[in-house]
């Protein structure tokens, strides 16, 4: 009895567990929706992050050509010692004494013409962030349409493993009546044999088809920038509202709607208008520059040990009368010397200025004349990759109205073929029952509804991801 309950209780203590990490596993699986996937590719993928990055650096260069308008602002302090013979500045005379000089000087200046090149550079600038603004935009919808079709590509292969699992049941249905049929010696081995290798062709398709959702997962994860060891299910729509999608487009329409919105016109016309604008700013090194300044400096050294602070008079014979021998006297003054601290000779010795000056640009070796023509032979490539990228779209969407075109043929023809299939094994399969059709031509059926079951899916998606390439172009939300 003891022995009953210990194996109870073990056997119930392995349930609980067994059930606790079921339930762990089921909760630590992450199900991703296509909205979760393009959030989470949109907040966490290093190539976005990166050109938000990019956006930020020229961001700070648009800062920093409007403040180069502002003044320049400049200290120099220096202190020396000075041996040997040497100039004293503050009293302008040599000597061979070691004394101690401190000079300060302080400057501003700003700049009041430049050949307009500080305007011009603020606003190339400008159309540089927006360059890469829009850099940064295409990175987004080039990854949400990646999205889009890896997603669409796990929900094409995953129906195509539960197609190929339903293959496997019906193989091992067929090789399980074969097997008897061969035992009653109503089949011969080589009939079994073909049973078989029929189950063994579903379960090669089931690992095939399995092999490829995993890989189009992994792609998502690393889209989502996500550990490939989390485990996720992918959230998969109702298959009845993805049937009623457009597939009739005007091509036209959806070009001219798309020169308007899409990134890669609106990137490349940006790049032109930068490239327009370099050629103002090379053309402002032709003419001259213009600026204010100001300073102001003062002095100090320690060989100006006195100053004058006053003057004391006094008498001093100059000379005598000839006749009398009387003395003759002159009434002088002298200076009265005091202590000349550092603040009072760095005050009095303090000096300003304020002047104009003009740079006026005679030869440069060719640099500014080189600077426009290269300006210029950026412009005109810039100018013509907008144009190329407007062919390319254009091309782009041509070829994707007719592939939409194209899939919904295939698809409805997939169907048809499905169908017909699907009608020709049932009735096959009773014949085979009632003994009136052969192991070769039930297994062709076999076969053949096979075939056209996974056709019918792959065509089916096909149409739904063509359409939504055309939403992508047209700035349409891409949802499923």
């Amino acid at each position: 009895m003891t022995q009953n309950i210990f194996k109870l209780t073990r056997a119930g203590i392995l349930s609980i567990v067994c059930l606790a990490l079921l339930s762990s596993s089921v909760k630590a699986q992450q199900v991703i929706s296509l909205q979760k996937a393009v959030d989470l590719t949109l907040a966490n993928n290093l190539t976005i992050k990166q050109a938000v990055v990019n956006e930020s650096l020229a961001n700070e260069d648009y800062k920093q050509a409007r403040y180069n308008q502002l003044p320049t602002v400049s200290a120099n302090p220096q202190a020396s010692y000075n041996f040997g013979r040497s100039p004293n500045l503050t009293t302008y005379t040599y000597s061979s004494q070691s004394f101690l000089y401190i000079n300060g000087q302080a400057s501003v200046a700003v700049t009041l013409f430049q050949g307009g090149q500080l305007r011009n550079q603020i606003l190339q600038n400008k159309l540089q962030l927006d360059v890469n603004k829009t850099s940064t935009a295409k990175v987004k919808n080039d990854l949400l349409l990646n999205v889009v079709t890896d997603y669409l590509t796990i929900l094409t292969d995953q129906d195509l493993v539960a197609a190929a699992k339903q293959q496997i049941e019906l193989a091992k249905i067929t090789l399980d009546r074969a097997q008897k049929n061969f035992d009653q010696q109503n089949a011969t081995m080589a009939d079994l044999a073909q049973a078989k290798a029929q189950v063994s062709t579903a379960e090669l398709n089931l690992t095939n088809a399995q092999n490829q959702v995993d890989l189009a997962i992994l792609i998502l994860k690393q889209y989502m920038e996500m550990d490939p060891a989390t485990e996720i299910a992918v959230e998969k729509p109702d298959i009845s509202k993805l049937t009623n999608i457009r597939t009739i487009y005007d091509a036209t329409e959806v070009i001219k709607t798309a020169f308007t919105i899409n990134p890669d016109i609106r990137l490349a016309e940006l790049q032109q208008q930068t490239s327009a604008q370099a050629i103002k700013v090379a053309k402002g090194s032709y003419y001259p520059t213009v600026s204010l300044f100001g300073g102001v400096g003062s002095n100090y050294s320690n060989q100006n040990k006195q100053k004058v602070i006053g003057l004391s008079p006094f008498t001093q014979q100059i000379g005598t009368v000839q006749a009398t021998g009387q003395p003759v006297v002159a009434t002088s003054v002298q200076p009265i010397y005091g202590p000349y601290s550092f603040t009072n000779q760095f005050g009095d010795n303090f000096n300003q200025s304020i002047g104009l000056s003009v740079q006026i640009p005679i030869f440069n070796h060719f640099t500014a004349r080189t600077s426009v023509r290269k300006a210029k032979l950026n412009y005109q490539n810039a100018e013509l990759a907008t144009q190329i990228a407007k062919n390319n779209l254009s091309k782009t969407i041509i070829q994707a109205t007719l592939d939409l075109e194209a899939a919904e043929k295939s698809y409805l023809s997939a169907k048809q073929t499905f169908e017909s299939n699907k009608e020709a094994l049932n009735i096959t399969k009773q014949r085979y029952d009632a003994g009136f059709v052969n192991t070769l031509d039930y297994n062709t059926a076999v076969t053949n509804f096979d075939k056209s079951q996974n056709d019918m899916i792959e065509a089916q998606y096909q149409v739904i991801f063509r359409s939504k390439v055309i939403d992508y172009y047209i700035g349409n939300p891409i949802t499923l």
